[in-house]
């Protein structure tokens, strides 16, 4: 058993590269701030992570990131992974908008009120779909292509948001209104395409995250 032990220690010393993680920016805040990288370089000290931070999806196929944490719809046939948990998102507002305006009691009240949301470049985001739907006449105040631009103006009592838990219920600012919203609900999952699923370096950094989910869940939903 000792003689295995080694094996595998020394095997994981001899992996080397680095692996371009793509995910949301507020996900990188939340690993940076985990002791997620430290257990991977305890494992793995010649991996390193090297983020690709964007709200939009990046191609893997392209090259243009290795391993992908990914929350909402793919139909890319390209990509092989597993759900790691659950996306849930939820209604927020600011404090002081909230005293002045109050909160939604039902559906056909958020239309009623100022929103924050996402600009064009981020037209196809379920969120913008659920809004749109459900309150095609709602205000919009304030638009930004990220969601920590959105979280942003929620704090500076714009409007209401629609935000994952994961950083409405992190903010001391806002308050939750309504939700989670059954339509906003999807799955993260991790990704990475077939050919990439492979390689050493890659395999070892998905098997790590998966035998870390104890760890990343609370960083995924909150």
């Amino acid at each position: 058993m000792l003689g295995l032990q080694r094996f595998l220690q020394s095997s994981s010393r001899a992996l080397n590269g680095v692996i371009r993680l793509t995910c949301p920016e507020p996900i990188v805040l939340r690993i940076s701030r985990s002791s997620l990288l430290d257990h991977l370089h305890t494992l793995h000290p010649g991996l390193h992570v090297e983020f690709v931070m964007s709200d939009h999806y990046v191609d893997l196929a392209k090259g243009e990131a290795d391993v992908a944490l990914r929350s909402g719809d793919t139909v890319d046939g390209q990509l092989i992974g597993r759900k790691i948990a659950d996306s849930l998102w939820a209604v927020y507002g600011g404090r002081d908008y909230l005293a002045q305006h109050g909160a939604p009691q039902a559906p056909q009240d958020l239309a009623q009120h100022a929103w924050v949301g996402f600009d064009e470049t981020m037209a196809g985001h379920r969120a913008t779909l659920w809004l749109r739907q459900v309150a095609p006449s709602a205000k919009m105040v304030a638009t930004s292509g990220s969601v920590l631009g959105t979280v942003h103006f929620a704090r500076a009592n714009l409007g209401l948001a629609a935000l994952p838990t994961a950083l409405g219920d992190a903010e001391a600012d806002l308050l939750r209104v309504w939700g989670p919203v059954t339509e906003l609900t999807r799955s993260w999952r991790l990704l990475t395409t077939r050919q990439l699923r492979r390689t050493p370096r890659v395999s070892a950094f998905f098997e790590f995250m998966l035998r870390e989910l104890p760890t990343l869940r609370p960083i995924l939903t909150g």
